[in-house]
This record gives C-alpha cells, sequence and structure tokens, in this order.
C-alpha cells in the first residue's frame, strides 16, 4: 500500500501538509475526508499503527466536535463507539490523516512527517 492522505480542501493545515508532500516528493493518494471518510476497518487499523488514543484522532477544534458536546460524551462512550463515530463524519476526524499501512500521522507536524515519511 502506498501512502493515503486524508485532507479537506479548505483546510490550511491539510495545505501546508500536502505542500510538504509534494516538496519531499512522496507519492500519496488523496481523499477528501468529508466525502470519503476512512470506514471502521481503516480507522481500527491507523489506530493501531499510530500508536495513539482514540481521543488523538478527534478534530476537538472542530464545529461539529461542539455541536455534538463530544467534550463530556466521550468519556463514557466505548473504543468501538468511538470508531463508529469518527467513521460516520470526516469533519469529526483531525486532519490530515496520514497512513502507509505501517504507520499513521494525525496533523500535521513538520518533524513528526520527516521522521515519519522521508526514505
Amino acid at each position: 500500500m502506498g501512502l493515503h492522505y486524508y485532507g479537506y480542501p479548505k483546510c490550511t493545515t491539510c495545505k501546508k501538509a500536502e505542500k510538504w508532500l509534494k516538496e519531499n516528493n512522496i507519492p500519496f493518494e488523496a481523499s477528501n475526508i468529508a466525502e470519503q471518510p476512512p470506514n471502521e476497518q481503516a480507522l481500527k487499523e491507523m489506530l493501531i499503527s499510530s500508536g495513539l488514543p482514540v481521543k488523538k484522532f478527534f478534530n476537538t477544534s472542530g464545529m461539529k466536535y461542539r455541536e455534538l458536546g463530544l467534550k463530556d460524551k466521550l468519556a463514557t462512550m466505548s473504543e468501538d463507539d468511538q470508531i463508529k463515530l469518527l467513521a460516520s463524519d470526516g469533519m469529526l476526524i483531525k486532519r490530515p490523516l496520514v497512513t502507509d499501512g505501517q504507520s499513521t500521522t494525525v496533523g500535521f507536524n513538520e518533524e513528526t512527517f520527516s521522521e515519519t515519511w522521508k526514505a
């Protein structure tokens, strides 16, 4: 599997991440996270390969997150329910989400990208 990039075209952080990947000649397949969010199985695999808790996959500054009052609800939800919720709406997922099946990064941090995606 090559690099798969889930981003949102209007997101400035996503634009920076895409630019970084292109400048570093790292080929990737892109998906609009709002239109084609990863499914539950893909999210479970990304969780494992990221080594992060499921909470880190939530876009906590997003409108949808606040509308649904998730700050208070997540603590009482099972991990499976949280994953189902993420898969149901790409706007709940922190972006960009980048994976190659072995590693996954959430959000954009140039140092993390350099460590993870530079061959």
